[in-house]
This record gives C-alpha cells, sequence and structure tokens, in this order.
C-alpha cells in the first residue's frame, strides 16, 4: 500500500509491503513494536533500532517525537488520496461547488443538513464502496445549500451528492 507523509511542507511517497518499505524510492527494511504501557513504539529500520513517541488526534493528524525533536505530520493513503483529488476538482471559495461521487457506492450517512456551515475538513457524506466506507469531507468554507441524495441511495460516479454555496 502507497502512503504519502506530510511533514511541514514537504511530502514523502513511502510504499509498504510487509516489512519491505520504499521511501521516496529508496529500500528499507524496517519493523515496528508497540511498548507496553506507554505511546512508544519500537522502530528498527535497516538493523537500527530507536524508539518514537507516537500520537494520532481525532482529526487523522499525527504528532510523533523522537529524541526530543516533534514532528507534526498526516498520512494519507493512495485512495483516500485520489477520492479527495476527485472530491475537491474544481470547487472554489468564492463561487461555491458541488460534492460529485467519487465512485459508485452506497449513502450510509449524511453529516450535514441545509443550512449547516462547514469548514474544510468537515465530514459531508459516508459512501461504502467496496465494502469500505469512505467519508468525503469538504475542502472548502461554506454553507450547505441543497443536498440531492438520501441515506441508503446507490449512487454512480459523478452524481452531486450536495451542493455547497460561499461561505458568507
Amino acid at each position: 500500500m502507497k502512503y504519502f507523509v506530510t511533514v511541514g511542507e514537504r511530502v514523502v511517497e513511502v510504499d509498504v509491503d510487509g516489512d519491505q518499505l520504499r521511501v521516496d524510492g529508496t529500500a528499507h527494511t524496517a519493523h515496528l513494536e508497540a511498548v507496553p504501557g506507554t505511546p512508544e513504539q519500537r522502530v528498527i529500520v535497516d538493523g537500527v533500532a530507536t524508539s518514537v513517541a507516537v500520537d494520532r488526534f481525532d482529526d487523522g493528524s499525527w504528532r510523533l517525537v523522537h529524541l526530543g525533536a516533534v514532528h507534526d505530520l498526516a498520512i494519507e493513503d493512495e485512495r483516500s488520496r485520489h477520492i479527495r483529488s476527485l472530491v475537491g476538482a474544481g470547487a472554489s471559495a468564492a463561487a461555491g461547488g458541488v460534492l460529485k461521487a467519487p465512485m459508485p457506492g452506497l449513502v450510509v450517512r449524511i453529516q450535514v443538513a441545509v443550512g449547516d456551515r462547514v469548514e474544510p475538513g468537515s465530514a459531508l457524506v459516508v459512501l461504502e464502496a467496496m465494502k469500505m466506507e469512505n467519508e468525503l469531507k469538504a475542502t472548502m468554507a461554506g454553507v450547505i445549500i441543497a443536498v440531492r441524495v438520501e441515506v441508503g441511495a446507490a449512487v454512480e460516479k459523478g452524481v452531486v451528492l450536495l451542493e455547497l454555496g460561499p461561505a458568507d
């Protein structure tokens, strides 16, 4: 599975296959073990061991502390990254926009209603596709002006799920 790890302004591509990693094209062998009773993980990369304190936050971000240095990062798998790119395409804060289904699926939850104000990252709709739930999030601030689907609806790729007007 491929992941994109954002640290500050830098995005690092990490391809994981069991204990084999490829970080920005460079191969490594890695192993991770939890340290019981602590937020620490023992990390062994290419035979060299170290400990890293790991915190995961509700917004999906991560904080790593290694040798006293704090690193805030975001981790996104390639599938989520692709979905985000499809959902966010073409929307602008000034003009409002639409949220389209990035894939065929079943509407499991609608997390907003007409008139709700949303911020970037706010959960909007949850679609089930290939037995996985995919939470679609706002890519801009705005107000929900129309919800075009209902829970339980089967939708095709490209169907408009909701409309978002500009933030006041």
